[in-house]
């Protein structure tokens, strides 16, 4: 199908489908005439990162995670030797992702907490001797 109707399945505009493309996040096959031409395997595949995108992984977190499921082979074995096996990989990505969401939201709701003390003082006392001047 078109990128047109590609995109239209997935729920995303044309741009955006190149856009992903450009990122890594999707190959489109070309036909002779060199238009994209994708399948309904891509549509899935573009609802899925559009998805992931949508829960607040970022563009580099999503082609990871995609390189980290192609790369699983059909049966994946799970490693004994201690060290992170593919499968882990994914779920070691969103624990990244988890972790610096939980940093940001703590470090803004500081910078609230601060701007709440000084509203209730210096700045309210600027507001009230601004208001009287008239």
């Amino acid at each position: 199908m078109r990128i047109g109707d590609a995109a239209a399945a997935a729920g995303l505009t044309p741009r955006a489908l190149r856009y992903y493309e450009q990122r890594g996040l999707l190959t489109a096959r070309r036909t002779p005439s060199g238009h994209r031409d994708y399948t309904a395997e891509d549509v899935r595949h573009l609802r899925a990162v559009r998805e992931l995108l949508t829960a607040g992984l970022t563009i580099e977190d999503v082609r990871a995670l995609v390189a980290a499921i192609e790369a699983l082979p059909a049966a994946a074995e799970p490693r004994t030797d201690g060290e992170p096996g593919l499968c882990t990989l994914p779920n070691m990505i969103v624990r990244r992702r988890l972790t610096y969401l939980d940093e940001r939201i703590e470090r803004l709701t500081e910078l609230r907490d601060g701007l709440t003390q000084r509203v209730g003082g210096p700045l309210r006392d600027l507001g009230r001797d601004l208001g009287s001047t008239g």
